[in-house]
């Protein structure tokens, strides 16, 4: 189980992600486009540095969305390796079973 904080924390910084998610698309695109001008470019890149940390998308953790444990994420399944393993024993995820051959 992780801490609370962490988990609150990383939620937080979703939530910031999605607030600033289409001016950062705006501004990176500026930024990319050979056919800005440099003092467009360069004011791109100071609106772009002026924002939070916390507003880009490479600062969230994937956590299992039952206990928050940061680690072997599964994509496919939103959960913890361990949490994966441990819910296919129990039967509690459709289709999947032990593997036996």
């Amino acid at each position: 189980m992780a801490k609370k904080s962490k988990i609150v924390k990383n939620e937080k910084r979703r939530a910031t992600v999605a607030r600033y998610a289409l001016r950062r698309a705006e501004l990176k695109e500026i930024i990319r486009l050979p056919s800005t001008s440099p003092e467009q470019r360069l004011a791109a890149q100071a609106e772009l540095a002026r924002q939070p940390r916390d507003a880009s998308a490479v600062r969230l953790r994937n956590r299992d969305a039952v206990d928050g444990r940061p680690r072997g994420h599964l994509r496919k399944f939103g959960l913890s390796r361990v949490r994966v393993r441990e819910l296919a024993h129990n039967g509690q995820l459709p289709g999947i079973r032990k593997a036996s051959w």
